[in-house]
């Protein structure tokens, strides 16, 4: 049995989109998909912490570093006294009550010093006053008249220690050069460096409302971004819904255009059946009387008695000349052809293609629908959350910042002036230590040029005729350089006790005690700084911080989140929440909906049309009864193989027999070609229609109705669906675009506890002014005054060892009996009588 072509690919068609059932629906896995609405994408929000690092200072080390730290021991020796925390904690609460014997007893060192410092004020100049009253009277300085044995010896001796003592004070007198001009040197960078401070310092206080305003203007890139894809967001939804459902909606569309394909196609095939029936019947009504004529006249011819050969075989053969099926039997099928009269009334592939073209314009179609909505969403979304607009203007320490920033501001304008005396004094400093060290040069010279030329004179003694004015000129200079010392040994050590009184205090009290931390302990032991130095009161903080805690915390690069505690007294996490602008959006978006009603999976014709199939009674035809007369041939016997035969038989007769036999040959042949022929050829075509509408009628009701129960099922559900799948779309855009504000609020909270108002400028203003005041400037002062002072007291010696050689420089006496009255006469000092000097 063969199937008709026609009807197979509609139906198999129609087979696979009835896997549908009443059952369809989404795919849980396809309701959770964000499609195109996946995670947010990373936010580039530009960095509001400015860069205000200090650059430290530090001193290179060089060569006086040995020195620096001799002084340093030195001054350490000097004051013993650990730091005065009580003394300096009266000294700031209650100035009044400070007790000049506690400053003392702090002080003793330096007391004792000042002691030294006041015995060499007096006696270095009363002995020079003497000194000199004993030269204008000749009693000092006078000549060794006798030359002994051991005179080479003492000579000798003095000479050494004098040049030693002379070589002592010249590398002070360097050392002391030196440091006085690395203390001029070092003095223009520590006075730059106090208004770059301050500024620095001013940066940190003022640029951080600048900061936090400049995050919260930075809320406009999450918004610039929802709002850029709010433009599509319409467009994106819709490609999403119909993501979604194109296979439903497809597999749908595809079944029912199966079905009208399906029923066309009964429809012609029931059509040919019933135009085939009615042309086979009144062919048979056609062909039965002519069979008979035929039959009968055969079968009288074939009895003649003259017959001869075959008759009877042929006699028996022409008794079946008749019909084989009786079309007549054949059922009618007018009443079905009636019931579908008119079917197919609507255009099934047409109607396919406009449901197809108006779903797949569902994107377009929901940007529509949705547009007011958008509208509605970006305006919401333009809006500002209020903690944000606050979060620079209920900052802690805002009102304070602007306080301490105008306060170093006008700090900066005012210092610059008393900077510029400081640079202005300290060249006058620089000259009078240049002065002094000049002084002390110039006893060096004189003590040098006197014993280079004693020593010449000296070498000159073993001649005769040797000139003794080599020799009186060395003793000369060195009594010059006694003058000098004399001269130059009050202004020294004033300038060398004033000094070393300045910077050592400044050693000793504030530059130990910064480097061991001492500085900071006693600033944070509470009841040590009056209310108006309280830094946590300065700042208006309600909890007291540590300031050496804060000093550490900043030179690591901490922020002043962390520094001040602020989370104690500022709530960040109230200025960040943007739930109630999360809401608002969330309810905005809730009102997208989407209307599908012009999707029309079954216009109401083809709903008629198959409506019309499904009560027709195709199914309950009779086509066996149609198989068992099309299984029979047209006529029993086959009439051209008879017609041969009659031709064969005819041959063998007379004339006039042969004559008729072959006439009604003839007459067979005409009637199978004109009547028997079409009649087979009807009942081929009818053979197939009854065939392929007999194999798909069952089926073809059953799944008509199940056609028309999806596509009510669809048309129903199909809103419901779409607004579920815009619902859970609705939702991956609202999380997609909270992902942009969440990046906004976790930015901020990273940049406000850590990033921003970074207080290394502060440590580092610390650090810098510690290593100005105490590396650059009080190590090479307190160096000055110390070579100064080593000059000072190593004087003595000189004056004592000049003295001395400056005689034996002087002509001597070779007898003892020699009292020649003209030696005496020639410097005009009293005669020595003896060896004694």
């Amino acid at each position: 049995m063969t199937r008709a072509p026609g009807l197979a690919a509609p139906l198999l068609g129609l087979g696979l989109g009835l896997g549908l059932g009443l059952g369809l629906g989404l795919p849980p896995a396809a309701a959770a998909d964000c499609g195109s609405f996946g995670r947010a994408e990373h936010l580039a929000f530009a960095p509001v912490a400015r860069s205000r690092w200090l650059t430290p200072r530090v001193r290179a080390p060089g060569p006086l570093d040995p020195l620096y730290g001799t002084v340093r021991r030195f001054l350490s020796v000097v004051q013993l006294n650990p730091f005065p925390s009580e003394l300096v904690k009266t000294l700031l609460n209650e100035p009044s009550s400070v007790k000049m014997d506690e400053v003392v007893r702090y002080e003793a060192g330096y007391v004792v010093c000042a002691v030294i410092a006041g015995l060499y004020l007096l006696a270095v100049p009363i002995t020079g006053l003497c000194f000199c009253c004993c030269r204008r009277r000749r009693r000092c300085g006078g000549r060794v008249k006798t030359e002994h044995k051991a005179l080479a010896c003492e000579r000798g001796t003095l000479m050494a220690f004098l040049l030693l003592t002379t070589l002592v004070l010249l590398v002070g007198m360097v050392c002391a050069f030196v440091t006085n001009q690395r203390t001029h040197e070092h003095t223009g960078p520590s006075v730059e460096a106090v208004p770059e401070t301050l500024l620095s310092l001013r940066g940190l206080v003022s640029d951080v409302p600048k900061e936090l305003q400049a995050m919260a203007e930075q809320f406009s890139l999450p918004q610039e971004r929802v709002l850029e894809e709010l433009d599509g967001v319409g467009e994106s939804i819709g490609n999403t819904i119909h993501s979604q459902l194109k296979s439903t909606v497809y597999q749908a569309l595809a079944s029912v255009h199966s079905l009208g394909q399906a029923l066309q196609v009964s429809v012609d095939h029931l059509r040919v059946l019933n135009a085939t029936s009615v042309e086979l019947r009144d062919g048979q009504q056609r062909l039965e009387p002519a069979l008979r004529v035929h039959r009968e006249r055969l079968l009288t011819l074939l009895r003649e008695n003259w017959c001869s050969g075959n008759c009877k075989g042929t006699l028996r053969r022409a008794s079946a000349l008749e019909l084989g099926a009786d079309f007549s039997q054949i059922p009618s099928v007018e009443n079905v052809l009636h019931q579908l009269k008119g079917v197919p009334e609507a255009n099934f592939s047409s109607m396919i293609q406009e449901d197809n073209s108006t779903f797949n314009s569902l994107p377009f179609l929901v940007t529509m629908q949705t547009a007011s909505v958008v509208r509605d969403l970006k305006k919401a979304v333009s809006e500002q959350p209020e903690g944000v607009n606050m979060l620079a203007r209920e900052f802690p320490g805002s009102e304070a910042a602007s306080r301490w920033s105008q306060a170093l501001e006008h700090l900066e304008e005012r210092s610059r002036p008393y900077l510029w005396d400081v640079q202005q004094y300290e060249t006058y400093r620089w000259i009078v230590g240049c002065v002094l060290c000049s002084m002390v040069l110039l006893v060096v010279v004189c003590n040098l040029l006197g014993l280079s030329l004693g020593i010449w004179g000296l070498s000159d003694r073993e001649d005769p005729s040797h000139s003794e004015t080599k020799g009186e000129a060395g003793a000369r200079f060195l009594m010059v350089g006694v003058a000098f010392s004399f001269l130059f040994a009050a202004p020294l050590i004033l300038l060398v006790f004033a000094t070393f009184l300045v910077g050592g205090n400044v050693q000793t009290l504030v530059c130990r005690s910064w480097e061991s931390g001492e500085l900071y302990e006693f600033a944070d032991t509470p009841g040590n700084l009056p209310p108006s130095m309280n830094l946590s009161h300065l700042l208006g903080l309600r909890k007291n911080i540590s300031v050496l805690l804060a000093y550490q915390q900043c030179k690591e690069g901490a922020a002043l989140w962390n520094v001040l505690q602020l989370n104690d007294s500022y709530d960040l996490e109230k200025h960040l929440d943007i739930s109630q602008y999360t809401h608002k959006l969330q309810q905005e978006l809730q009102n997208f909906k989407v209307d599908m009603r012009d999707l029309d999976l079954l216009s109401p014709a083809a709903h008629r049309d198959l409506q019309a199939l499904q009560r027709s009674g195709l199914e309950s035809i009779p086509y066996h009864d149609f198989l068992v007369q099309i299984q029979k041939p047209v006529v029993k016997t086959n009439m051209e193989q008879f017609a041969q035969e009659l031709e064969e038989l005819a041959q063998a007769q007379d004339s006039s027999l042969r004559q008729q036999l072959q006439e009604e040959a003839r007459g067979l042949r005409s009637l199978y070609q004109e009547n028997v022929i079409p009649q087979q050829s009807f009942v081929a075509k009818l053979n197939l229609s009854v065939r392929a509408l007999e194999s798909s009628a069952p089926d073809l009701q059953m799944e008509t109705s199940d056609i028309l129960n999806n596509v009510t099922y669809l048309k129903e559900m199909l809103p419901a669906w779409a607004n579920r799948v815009m619902r859970n779309t609705s939702e991956c855009f609202l999380t997609r675009e909270m992902g942009y504000f969440s990046q906004y609020v976790s930015w901020v909270r990273e940049e406000v506890t850590q990033h921003i108002a970074t207080c290394q400028p502060l440590s580092g203003a610390l650090d810098n002014s510690r290593v100005v005041l105490c590396d650059m400037m009080a190590d090479p002062w307190n160096a000055f005054w110390f070579c100064l002072g080593w000059c000072a007291f190593f004087l003595i010696p000189s004056i004592i060892f000049a003295v001395k050689t400056s005689k034996y420089f002087r002509p001597i006496r070779k007898r003892l009996s020699s009292t020649s009255s003209e030696e005496t006469q020639l410097f005009h000092i009293p005669r020595v009588t003896s060896l004694k000097l």
